[in-house]
């Protein structure tokens, strides 16, 4: 079986790695600001590209030669970065430069001291090595354990065994590991090395891809400002929380929650502190809720909370609750009181709709007798469905 040359594949891998930097460049300017990493990718690469483009053309210059290493060696360097950013982690600088530093002094060594190519080899290794094992650690700790990660993560564990192997051949054996050769080894193994740091590429953008369908997910169910559910969020849980209502033949109870004189906040204080109260209300209703109870803000300084199976009794304990946290001074927001109307579902007849009524009034009751005070709406006294029947 003839195989390509080795020029031949180094130029088609930069063709490939130069329009994927392209790709993730692109990704870096479009993508939500949340989903870090791209931008170091596509750095990645261009320094890999022109790496790869010094050590094919350093001829007899081996300034040159340790050069493109060190080159190289930024590009993976960026690759790790780019990782431990993607999944938040602090980036490990120190074992970047850490990492080209060691190529630089110990290439230089071994290249012009006591030349030996499988030493310059082994240490190349050894430094790849640990830069994928950093990022292939993160990854494991950090990922999500979806499909996208594992793709991920064993393109770059298979990467990092193929550099290994290298390693140990140069050390232990007489094999021609050298990849401007003409032999067997350097056509395989560069067709398969670029063919895999491409392939990583598109691991990582399989899991950035992955984030950017979360993010946009969240945007569309969540209040931006307090994090809360929107009323699209809220109405999705609505729907999950009355067919298990319906199923397991239980109650459900809503709190209708409005700020006392918002506007006199915003006249007094501004705008920005009237957002500072908003999300603080949002904290402090998440504070004092179960882990299986829901909060949405309905916009403005309006607020709604779910209470699956719960009833009356019970969600009045977690209202008087709500009502002393928000009560209470706390540093940075001026002090401010709500409003609550509560309204207990207890017929799966009834329709969202309806429930967010009844809140509605009770909230608005609460309001003309005083305000600072919750009142409970009056129950459906016959479900729709049934007075159809009679």
């Amino acid at each position: 079986m003839n195989l390509p040359d080795p020029n031949t594949i180094l130029l088609m891998a930069t063709l490939m790695a130069a329009a994927m930097s392209v790709v993730l460049y692109s990704a870096y300017l479009n993508f939500p600001k949340e989903i870090h990493g791209l931008r170091e990718w596509a750095q990645a690469l261009v320094l890999l590209v022109s790496g790869v483009v010094l050590f094919a053309l350093h001829g007899k210059s081996d300034i040159v030669l340790l050069f493109s290493n060190v080159v190289m060696t930024w590009g993976l360097g960026l690759m790790m970065i780019g990782t431990e950013r993607f999944y938040q982690v602090r980036p490990s600088w120190w074992i970047f430069h850490s990492s080209w530093i060691l190529i630089a002094v110990l290439l230089a060594y071994w290249l012009w001291i006591m030349p030996s190519f499988s030493i310059r080899v082994a240490i190349s290794s050894v430094v790849v090595f640990i830069l994928h094992a950093r990022a292939i650690y993160v990854i494991l700790k950090h990922g999500d354990y979806h499909f996208s990660m594992w793709f991920f993560v064993t393109l770059m564990t298979i990467e990092s065994m193929m550099v290994g192997v290298r390693g140990v051949l140069a050390v232990t054996s007489n094999s021609d590991v050298n990849l401007l050769g003409a032999g067997t080894f350097a056509s395989l193994y560069l067709a398969t090395a670029h063919f895999m740091t491409l392939m990583m590429t598109v691991g990582f953008m399989t899991v950035c891809t992955r984030r950017l369908q979360i993010t946009l997910e969240r945007r569309s169910t969540l209040d931006p400002l307090t994090q809360t559910l929107n009323r699209r969020g809220f109405a999705d849980i609505y729907a999950k929380e009355h067919a298990l209502m319906r199923r397991e033949k239980t109650f459900l109870t809503m709190l209708n929650i409005d700020i006392d004189y918002f506007k006199r906040i915003n006249d007094n204080h501004g705008h920005t502190v009237g957002d500072r109260v908003l999300v603080d209300v949002a904290q402090m209703i998440a504070k004092a809720l179960r882990v299986s109870d829901h909060v949405a803000r309905f916009g403005g300084e309006e607020f709604v909370v779910l209470l699956p199976a719960t009833g009356l009794d019970r969600a009045l304990h977690i209202t008087e609750r709500i009502q002393s946290a928000l009560c209470t001074a706390r540093p940075g927001v001026p002090p401010y009181t709500v409003s609550i109307g509560v309204a207990c579902q207890t017929s799966a007849d009834e329709s969202l709709d309806n429930l967010l009524i009844r809140a509605d009034k009770a909230l608005y009751c609460a309001k003309e007798r005083g305000r600072n005070r919750y009142e409970v709406a009056a129950e459906v006294v016959q479900p729709l469905r049934a007075a159809a029947r009679a």
